[in-house]
């Protein structure tokens, strides 16, 4: 029938069964009253309406295929009441808030691991661009430099 599954995977079959039987709800609402001819249930209120006979089913189909539709459900509805059971129990609260703060507190420590890394980065992204600064300072400095060659001359050396 139905699997031993892990927590998610049982409660996704748990969504996917629900949706199953609402199709089959819905599906049998539809054939029920498609399908169904109009017959009078009390003296005092006379039928109004009538369907051609091919537009419903005759007695004996139709008592057949309720059965059966009523069949489905229950099927179904044990299926998901099985499903609702091999849930595990939820923890008691005071594990649950226990859970919550040891989790609060690792976000605290990982939220300052970060700001220092952050902190970190900046300051190697400072020290780098300083070092590249200087670098081209210099390479500048040489290039102008040497162009002059000492002689007054503007022209740059290659």
């Amino acid at each position: 029938m139905l699997q031993e599954l892990s927590h998610m995977d049982r409660i996704t079959q748990l969504q996917d069964e629900i949706q199953q039987l609402l199709m089959i709800m819905s599906t049998s609402i539809a054939y029920l009253t498609s399908r169904a001819n109009f017959i009078q249930v009390s003296p005092q209120i006379p039928i109004t309406k009538q369907r051609n006979p091919e537009k419903y089913d005759t007695p004996e189909v139709f008592e057949a295929n309720k059965k059966e539709l009523v069949t489905d459900l229950i099927r179904k509805a044990k299926q998901v009441e099985y499903l609702i059971n091999s849930l595990p129990e939820p923890e008691p609260e005071e594990i649950q808030a226990e859970r919550l703060q040891r989790l609060e507190e690792e976000m605290q420590l990982a939220n300052v691991d970060y700001i220092q890394a952050v902190n970190r980065l900046k300051t190697l992204h400072a020290q780098v661009s300083e070092l590249l600064r200087s670098m081209l300072t210099e390479v500048d400095g040489r290039l102008v430099d040497i162009s002059n060659g000492g002689n007054g001359d503007a022209s740059i050396a290659s």
